[in-house]
């Protein structure tokens, strides 16, 4: 059985204050370990256990975005980015605020049977003003970066996708439909992975409202539970019979996301 968890750690050196990151690994144990918003290069990190192999893929711009991924069996291969040899619309992933694939946002592990990927999907801005990159380039290219990997093997996609999937995965849809994270165009890209070939791992388990992965800082929204569910652990269909379990971790803290986990039995 193998263990893979994801977390959106919102600054991995701000999660490790009070031994809230060694209380996450004894308390998860994860078989690997997939990081989004890491905020930090490899050599301003000392405090990790070493029994993990660690591959961190930091944004050009320091203290932004960037994704890692740590795993106890070492993997057979890592790529950064989306491969730009694999995609031929690679251009199209700038614009006005930069190139996403400067920013860190994925990092795939190849192992015997599977890849796993950390990615950290752009969001859409309050002002709804990435939206069109992200609905008419960033969405379909990440897709079909996801499809040329799956032509040799399965996929695991972890990660902050910054996006509800449906009203169960927020707790107030009718106020914040058309909002970032819940438009149309948002939830149609997220859709276009699950009709791919991918299932939702935790959806798979669990039907039930309330279960939520981010929650804002204000108004005391975590204790209340006023959230979304925008981190999800997506597995190839070949995969499906092989979960066990998906779990959101809601009791990990150290970040405004909490951990989410997936078992599976290969």
């Amino acid at each position: 059985m193998i263990k893979i968890t994801s977390w959106n750690i919102n600054g991995i050196r701000s999660a490790n204050r009070d031994g809230k990151w060694d209380k996450f690994v004894e308390t998860i144990k994860p078989d690997i370990i997939c990081l989004q918003e890491i905020k930090a290069n490899e050599n301003q990190i000392d405090f990790l256990d070493h029994s993990y192999y660690k591959f961190f893929n930091p944004a050009k711009r320091a203290g932004y975005s960037g994704t890692a991924i740590l795993s106890k069996t070492e993997p057979l291969s890592v790529i950064n980015n989306i491969d730009l040899k694999l995609i031929k619309d690679a251009a199209k992933l700038e614009d006005s605020y930069g190139n996403a694939n400067d920013e860190g946002r994925i990092t795939v592990a190849e192992y015997d049977k599977f890849y796993v990927m950390s990615v950290y999907t752009p969001n859409a801005k309050d002002d709804l003003s990435r939206l069109k990159f992200k609905y008419d380039y960033w969405d379909p290219i990440f897709l079909d970066y996801v499809k040329k990997l799956e032509q040799k093997k399965p996929v695991i996609i972890t990660g902050d996708i910054n996006v509800a999937n449906e009203e169960i995965d927020l707790a107030n849809p009718k106020a914040n439909k058309g909002k970032k994270g819940f438009t149309d165009e948002e939830r149609e890209g997220f859709k276009r992975i699950l009709s791919s070939g991918f299932v939702d791992s935790f959806r798979k388990f669990n039907q039930e409202g309330g279960n939520y992965t981010w929650w804002s800082h204000f108004a005391n929204s975590r204790q209340r539970n006023v959230g979304w569910r925008i981190d999800y652990i997506l597995v190839s269909n070949k995969l499906s019979k092989n979960l066990i379990s998906a779990t959101i971790e809601k009791d990990i803290m150290g970040s405004d996301h909490c951990p989410i986990s997936i078992e599976l039995q290969l």
